[in-house]
């Protein structure tokens, strides 16, 4: 057991005593805008931005359900006025009553600093814990398994049920909205930056982002080598279809199971972050050229789009 000088001793004291009037701060802060989504307590959390709406994860909707519970315990039912699946951020219309929006930070913590984690669980009450910025620019997968990038790796550790709920500086500022747990301790967060403001403006006036799509399931490259192996054919970079929806883009174009897509759009291809890469630089109206080879044979198939059907749909899809 260590033991401490009475200098050493003070100095803990006093960081305590700051960690514990930053934390009522907070809570003062950001506890009229914490909700929960969903029925009977909610698969997630969120958090009041403006008078009359509600900021949450994608993926807290999957039940389709958008009742919002604040903390004096009144249940609302909300309207998804838009949700970005891909970029894991729906927006909701709800009857906010009294709850005071969260404030916006003035800037993006850097790598390192500290940051809290305000969220109403199940029962209603607040929990509060804190950790440190561990990652900035981080990289992780949306619910229907799309790259997302330049994420907010932190510390403070998150209970089951929390995504969705935001993250905050020191003065209750959002710096950030807690997104997909990694275990061991680490979180990432959609980060508060002015991109995410346009973003909830864009959804919240009902503009969902227009992701072009095949319609694809798609194999990492070291499997389609494999694959090619055993079946006797050379190595060639590319991704390998493993599945075709019924009735997508790549169906009605004549896409198969088996195909080695080798460049979309003129553009070479050698993991499905490179097809997604791809269909972003394309507009969803017309047709993308995509270029497989089938068996032995080399082919350039016009992939007509346009369809309404847009973004991904599972890791390793597009």
């Amino acid at each position: 057991m260590a033991v401490y000088g009475m200098g050493e001793g003070d100095d803990l004291m006093g960081v305590a005593e700051q960690l514990r009037e930053q934390t009522q701060q907070v809570v003062e802060a950001t506890a009229s805008s914490l909700v929960r989504i969903g029925r009977h307590g909610g698969r997630g959390a969120g958090f009041v931005v403006d008078t009359g709406v509600v900021v949450t994860n994608a993926h807290n909707l999957r039940d389709r359900t958008t009742e919002v519970t604040f903390g004096d315990g009144r249940a609302v039912q909300g309207r998804a006025l838009g949700v970005d699946i891909d970029g894991d951020l729906a927006v909701l219309e709800v009857d906010t009553g009294e709850a005071q929006p969260v404030a916006w930070a003035e800037s993006l913590p850097a790598l390192g600093e500290p940051v809290f984690a305000p969220v109403r669980v199940t029962d209603g009450t607040i929990r509060v814990t804190v950790g440190t910025v561990s990652g900035v620019g981080r990289a992780f997968r949306g619910p229907r398994g799309r790259r997302i990038a330049d994420g907010i790796e932190h510390t403070a550790p998150l209970a089951r049920g929390s995504s969705g709920s935001p993250v905050v500086d020191e003065q209750g500022g959002l710096v950030g909205i807690s997104t997909l747990r990694l275990g061991d301790g680490f979180t990432i967060a959609l980060p508060a930056g002015p991109e995410l403001r346009a973003r909830i403006d864009e959804l919240r006036a009902g503009q969902a982002p227009q992701r072009v799509r095949l319609g694809v399931g798609l194999a990492p490259a070291h499997v389609s080598r494999r694959l090619r192996r055993a079946v006797g054919l050379p190595d060639r970079d590319g991704v390998l279809v493993r599945m075709v929806e019924a009735d997508s883009p790549a169906a009605r174009a004549g896409l198969q199971r088996g195909d080695l897509i080798t460049a979309v759009g003129g553009v070479d291809v050698a993991s499905p972050d490179d097809v997604a890469a791809a269909l972003d630089q394309t507009s969803p109206e017309g047709s993308v050229a995509v270029h497989v080879v089938r068996g032995s044979d080399e082919l350039d198939i016009s992939v007509p789009l346009g369809d309404g059907e847009t973004g991904t749909t599972d890791h390793g899809e597009a």
